[in-house]
This record gives C-alpha cells, sequence and structure tokens, in this order.
C-alpha cells in the first residue's frame, strides 16, 4: 500500500524526490503520512479535494481487500 501512494504521488507533483511516506500504526489502524513539497501539495490534494479523496478511496479498497484499516494524512 505504501508503494502505491509513493508512486501516485510521485506522478502527481513536480518534486518527486520530495515524496516521503511514513507509515505508523494506531490501534488496529495503519496511518499514512504523506509529505510533499509544499509547492506540490495542491497537486496532491486536487481541486476541491478530488485528488486526496481519489488516494484514499484506492487505500480503502486495497486495505479492506487485506482486512486492515488504513488511513491517508497528508501533511504539510
Amino acid at each position: 500500500m505504501k508503494d502505491l501512494i509513493v508512486h501516485v504521488a510521485k506522478l502527481l507533483v513536480d518534486e518527486p524526490k520530495d515524496v516521503r511516506v511514513e507509515e505508523k500504526q494506531r490501534d488496529q489502524t495503519t496511518v499514512f503520512e504523506l509529505r510533499v513539497h509544499k509547492e506540490d501539495l495542491g497537486k496532491v490534494i486536487g481541486k476541491n479535494g478530488r485528488t486526496a479523496h481519489a488516494m484514499r478511496s484506492l487505500l480503502g479498497v486495497l486495505s479492506a481487500r487485506e482486512g486492515r484499516r488504513a488511513i491517508l494524512e497528508i501533511v504539510e
């Protein structure tokens, strides 16, 4: 799942070398914290949050298939 988030984020941004994803465990949930270059933040979030919502939907489907719960947080 982490690799998918990194791959999609790198395709969206102008500075792919600055894409970082940190995986953390909270209770029974895996939290993925996505960090990108400050100027690329809008590209990852998208207009009205549509891009971020799509990435979260993909993550939700993948985690459900594995019987887990996962959340994507986009961090400044």
